[in-house]
């Protein structure tokens, strides 16, 4: 009997150390692909799993982006010019993310932009384009996101997680909970070091572009029919946006901009806001603001909107603190007739 029983300590012993050992891994996510089946699927035309080192997309193949595609474990992906990706219709399971210290580099041109976008480009269907940084928010060092949980937030302000050029991206918005969903671009405390400019956001059931903290700028950015804000920020981002055009032409959507928590003063320089169905232009909460250069505003039913009983001190139009009396229309448009990357017809 004692030397059953002892037999008996010995193999559970045993069992217990190999278990434990197959549980101590550099990637604690079981259902995480492993790296070499990742970069098959990518070979293939397959955009799902964890990428953990470099790689570069091919333009001339037709991608699926079947699931959540993360870029981990500091790797850059490259996307060429020409590049399209179709995203599932598969909600919040859906998108594609660059954790903190990773990159990723986006190098459409004018003629021949980066497209990603659902199989049938409706507001909902995906999840979007997601980026952590490690620059300063004032949700702290190693915030978690709402998106995916990841983690985000640091201290270097001038922080760089690649670059974004010449991008359209449409049919996202896919619903998290009843408060929540996820934007066209997240930006979570992305540095000054990161480039995007000449992006494209249509048809999103939520924002177009969302600033969590951080430091980055972004050049001509174009909105169209985003179903909440156009333009939202909040954690006491404080980068500069220079020429935003933004078009409403379906009902419901909730603001152009918003701004809310610390104000760190954005800047906004040209701004063309256009509704044919009413609605809200500016919107402002807590001690928001931002300071706005050549703003031009038509069909709005409310042009200036204080929440929560914050000062207009802190928006300033023009040289002035805001008004919600004034009409804002006499600004300079911005001439969106040069920027052929814009695609209305995916």
């Amino acid at each position: 009997m004692k030397k059953s029983k002892f037999k008996f300590i010995t193999i559970t012993v045993i069992f217990a150390l190999l278990t434990l050992t197959s549980c101590d891994n550099s990637d604690p996510d079981p259902i995480v692909k492993p790296t070499i089946e990742v970069i098959e699927n990518l070979k293939s035309g397959i955009l799902n799993g964890k990428l953990k080192e470099n790689f570069t997309l091919n333009p001339l193949t037709n991608y699926q982006l079947t699931s959540s595609f993360i870029v981990a474990n500091n790797a850059t992906l490259t996307i060429p010019a020409g590049t399209q990706i179709k995203a599932a219709n598969g909600g919040t399971d859906v998108y594609i993310a660059i954790l903190m210290g990773s990159k990723i580099k986006i190098n459409g041109t004018d003629n021949n932009p980066v497209i990603m976008s659902s199989l049938n480009g409706n507001p909902g269907d995906w999840g979007g384009l997601t980026i952590c940084g490690k620059a300063t928010t004032t949700a702290g060092v190693d915030a978690q996101a709402e998106v995916g949980g990841f983690i985000y937030g640091g201290v270097e302000d001038t922080d760089n997680s690649g670059s974004i050029k010449y991008l359209v991206i449409k049919g996202t918005g896919a619903q998290i909970n009843s408060e929540s969903q996820y934007n066209g671009v997240s930006l979570y405390a992305v540095g000054s070091g990161t480039v995007i400019e000449n992006i494209a956001v249509i048809d999103g059931s939520d924002d177009g572009i969302e600033f969590f903290g951080g430091t980055v700028s972004v050049k001509n950015l174009y909105l169209e029919n985003n179903e909440d804000d156009a333009v939202d920020w909040t954690e006491g981002w404080n980068g500069t946006v220079t020429n935003t055009y933004i078009s409403h032409t379906i009902t419901g959507f909730s603001t152009a901009f918003e701004g809310d928590k610390l104000n760190n003063n954005p800047n906004f320089i040209n701004v063309t806001a256009i509704s044919t169905v009413g609605g809200k232009a500016l919107q402002f909460k807590k001690e928001s603001g931002a300071t706005l250069t050549n703003l031009y505003l038509s069909g709005y039913q409310t042009n200036i909107d204080m929440k929560d009983g914050g000062s207009l001190n802190n928006v300033i139009i023009d040289g002035n603190p805001a008004s919600i009396t004034a009409d804002y229309n006499t600004g300079t448009k911005v001439n969106i007739s040069s920027w052929s990357w814009r695609q209305e017809n995916l």
